[in-house]
Order: structure tokens, then sequence, then C-alpha cells
């Protein structure tokens, strides 16, 4: 998204990150399940959350183009602690000590590695990341919810068409011509795209929601990686203190939630 973000509008990346996302899911749909996937009850529901996705992800990419990457990730790993807050208020799960420890810490970690504080920032591109944060938080929450009453499948389905809905108007509008090894990044977004949400989807079915949002800082630990590797970008001492922060909080939960003797202690 970052580098597609420099040639193409947002309202285009969006829409065809969902058109590949549509196209890769149906052949898993008519193999796994059939046309029984396709059906649904709850088309409000997917309208609803295709909605907030779009309108989290047109955010989101907004911001990508505006601030450093480095930033983006710092503030995108506010959602954690926004859902926390919201799967206490709406889903009644318990905030046990271990829960905000781990998530607390790890966003520590992660503001001392990305030291935003040195960075000339743009207002509006944060005041825009901290809203697209809180929209993702809200559909963990949703999706938590609802992924009892509907087939993952279906879920995915439905999500990526109902998000085409919303963003073809606005990518029709400013559409740019796409280039052949552009297409392939959209394919790789697209395909990307279910298989993250199918991993989210299968956790909540096992796990509560909260016990979930300490593991987001992975997602940072493997930029790191992939900026070593790929862009030859060398972690600063500052990178390497909040590493030694993310891995332990994120261990923390993880034995403080599995532990087949363990008691919560709700702090609520």
């Amino acid at each position: 998204m970052k580098l597609l973000g420099d040639k193409y509008p947002t309202s285009q990346i969006v829409f065809l990150r969902y058109l590949f996302a549509t196209i890769s899911i149906v052949p898993c749909m008519v193999a796994y399940g059939g046309k029984q996937l396709f059906h649904t009850k709850h088309i409000t529901v997917h309208v609803l959350r295709a909605a907030l996705l779009s309108a989290g992800i047109a955010m989101y990419c907004f911001s990508l183009g505006k601030l450093p990457l480095s930033t983006v990730i710092t503030i995108n790993f506010t959602i954690p602690i926004f859902t926390l807050l919201l799967a206490f208020i709406f889903l009644k799960e318990a905030i046990t000590r271990a829960k905000i420890i781990a998530t607390l810490a790890g966003f520590v970690g992660i503001v001392i590695t990305a030291e935003p504080t040195n960075t000339e920032l743009t207002s509006y591109a944060i005041v825009t990341l901290i809203a697209s944060s809180i929209v993702f938080a809200t559909l963990d929450v949703i999706n938590k919810k609802f992924v009892i009453h509907e087939k993952i499948l279906t879920m995915l389905f439905y999500t990526a068409v109902a998000t085409l809905m919303f963003t073809v108007i606005p990518a029709w509008l400013s559409w740019q011509p796409v280039n052949n090894i552009d297409s392939l990044l959209f394919i790789l977004l697209g395909v990307g795209a279910n298989l993250l949400l199918y991993c989210i989807l299968k956790a909540f079915e096992r796990v509560d929601i909260s016990s979930i949002a300490p593991f987001r800082y992975v997602e940072f630990l493997l930029s790191v990686v992939i900026g070593l590797a790929f862009f030859h970008e060398i972690p600063t001492l500052a990178t390497i203190i909040g590493v030694c922060i993310i891995i332990p909080s994120t261990l923390y939960i993880v034995l403080s939630e599995t532990q087949p003797t363990h008691k919560s202690s709700s702090c609520c």
C-alpha cells in the first residue's frame, strides 16, 4: 500500500484490493461449501462492516501517504487499547491485569522504537490515523460478536463485495492506468486481505478478543526484519530497546492466558 500510494489515489487502491479479494475468495467458496456459502441472513451487518472497513482502510492509506512509516505503525498500534475498551463495554469481556500489562507495555515498546517525537508530523493526518484505529477496533468487536452467526468464507465474500460497492464510484472518478507490475501488487493485496481477515476470524472463534490484541505487536517486529532484509534499514538503539519490551509483554500474555489453572483477576 505504501508503494502503490505514490502512484494511485486511495479510492482506487481500496477498490482494487477488494476486487481481487472477491475474485480470489469465490473459488474457495465453491470448493469448500458450494452454493450454501453464498446465502446469508445478515446482509445488514455485512454492509455495516464493509462501510467501516472502507472508511478505515481509506483513512489508513491516506495517512500512509502523508506520514513516515514508523509513525503510522506506532499510531496504528493504539488499536489494541481501543479494542480492550470496546470489548469490555460491548462484549462484557473481563480486562485482566495480564491483558492490561501486556497491551500497555507493548504499546510503550512501539512508541520507544518509532521515536515519533523526532519527526515533524502533519496534524490532520495524525487525527485521521487515530480515527482509523478506532474504526478497526470497532470492526474487531463486531467480528468477534458476529463470527458465531456466519461462516468465515461467507463473511470474507460479503465484506469484499460490499466494500467494492462503497468504493467503485470514487475509484472510477479518480482512476489512473495500472501497469502489469502494479497489477501483481494489487492481486497480492487482495489475496492478503482475505488471508488476514480469515486468520483473525479463526482466532476470534477460539479466544477473547482482548487476549488477541497484544499479538498485533508481532507485525512491528516483522516490519523490522523486512526492513533490514529488503531495504537495508539497520535497527536503531531505540528499536532494540522497544523489541526487548514487546517480546516479553507478548510472551507474558501467552503464559497468563494458557495456564490450565490460571484464574483471571479482573480489574473491573
